[in-house]
């Protein structure tokens, strides 16, 4: 070991000590002493009640209101400075607990209403008919698959591109942006769902960071979230174009009931059915006079048959439209059928499971079961007799 060192040899040694065992360390507590100085730079002590830490970041970094009071979780990395003043560099930070998640909300709602970017008249419809979905989620979320099976049950014919994101915790905000930014650039789909089911306050509190705010409402692209219970409120709830009170609920806003839309065909028929009868009965009335001259025989003979034969011909068209309908109908209901039976979440919950990788003594696979993903590494290989 060297015997002394400079001041600069020094902190620069114990910050290469300190990155090499604290690479990146989360603290949580209180903020006090916060402050920007420059317009540039976020200062702020993180405290309990025996310890404060000095915390240091830039002012792009804090995606969240800060005050004094509040409990957060810092992600960064420990730093002894040239001043030889130990601190935490920031790169992330988050509120945590009811009281500083709803102070933090109210101060961040406040900033971008005031900038306009939750106005009404920005907000734009969803197509009346849909064909290309792009979905924001957790694939192996509850919400996901409650999405997925109301989407399937209303009505068909839908190209869906799902981006699978997490939707909680520090890391999620950065993972739905990247995904926003994906569908926005390849231009495919006509509208992004953002998914998420019922959790905590702390876990919905990754939905009003506001660089994932602004994304929302900068997307060219029409937003539907679909975000926690009809009670929860984020701020990218506000962002959005559309805003559905669940997953269910943004699949039921987002597609037609085909129960209902096939009711609706079988009025149509019906009344239009009963609107061509009625103008030949009232073409025939305003032609009474006309039609008293001719003689019973030739009405009888010529006129009777011909409008009898025509009520049938019509009778025959909308028989032969109601067949194709329901021929349509049961194909597309069969063809559901089996999408079902072959999609892998159902074999996964008959307790099967994927398996990938290179099949290899020593090598790593992957194993994904109906709600896990494992890791194995392959001991040997026999031959299945």
């Amino acid at each position: 070991m060297k015997d002394s060192f400079t001041p600069t040899e020094f902190v620069s040694v114990v910050n290469q000590t300190l990155e090499y065992a604290y690479s990146s360390v989360l603290i949580t507590g209180e903020v006090s002493s916060f402050k920007i100085n420059q317009g540039k730079w976020v200062f702020f002590d993180l405290k309990d009640e025996e310890t404060s830490v000095s915390c240091f970041m830039t002012l792009w970094s804090l995606r969240q209101p800060l005050e004094d009071g509040m409990k957060v979780t810092v992600r960064g990395v420990p730093k002894l400075t040239r001043w030889g003043k130990f601190s935490i560099t920031v790169s992330q930070v988050v509120p945590v607990g009811e009281g500083s998640l709803k102070k933090a909300f109210e101060l961040l709602k406040k900033k971008l209403t005031a900038e306009g970017l939750f106005e009404v008249s920005k907000k734009r419809a969803l197509p009346i008919d849909l064909t290309k979905l792009g979905v924001i989620s957790s694939t192996q979320a509850a919400g996901y698959a409650d999405f997925v099976k109301i989407l399937n049950a209303r009505w068909g014919g839908i190209e869906v591109q799902v981006a699978h994101t997490q939707v909680q915790g520090m890391d999620a905000p950065d993972q739905i942006i990247r995904a926003l930014r994906y569908f926005n650039e390849r231009g495919d789909v006509q509208v992004i769902a953002i998914l998420r089911g019922g959790g905590s306050a702390d876990d919905l509190s990754c939905f009003n960071d506001e660089k994932l705010v602004r994304e929302i409402a900068a997307s060219k692209i029409p937003v539907i979230t679909g975000i926690g219970h009809e009670v929860d409120e984020s701020l990218s709830d506000l962002a959005a174009d559309v805003r559905a009170s669940t997953p269910s609920n943004a699949a039921e806003m987002l597609t037609r009931d085909r129960v209902e839309e096939k009711t609706k065909l079988i009025r149509v028929m019906n009344r239009t059915e009963q609107v061509v009868v009625q103008e030949i009965d009232r073409a025939l009335d305003a032609n009474a006079e006309k039609v008293r001259r001719v003689s019973n025989a030739v009405l009888a003979k010529y006129i009777g048959p011909l409008i009898i034969d025509n009520r049938n011909k019509i009778k025959q068209v909308f028989e032969r439209i109601n067949n194709e309908y329901n021929t349509a109908w049961n194909d597309l209901s069969q063809k559901q059928k089996i999408l079902t039976v072959l999609n892998p979440e159902k074999v996964l919950e008959r307790g099967y499971a994927i398996l990938s990788g290179k099949i290899s003594p020593g090598e790593i696979i992957n194993i994904t079961t109906i709600n896990k993903q494992i890791e194995a590494e392959i001991k040997a290989i026999k031959e299945r007799n």
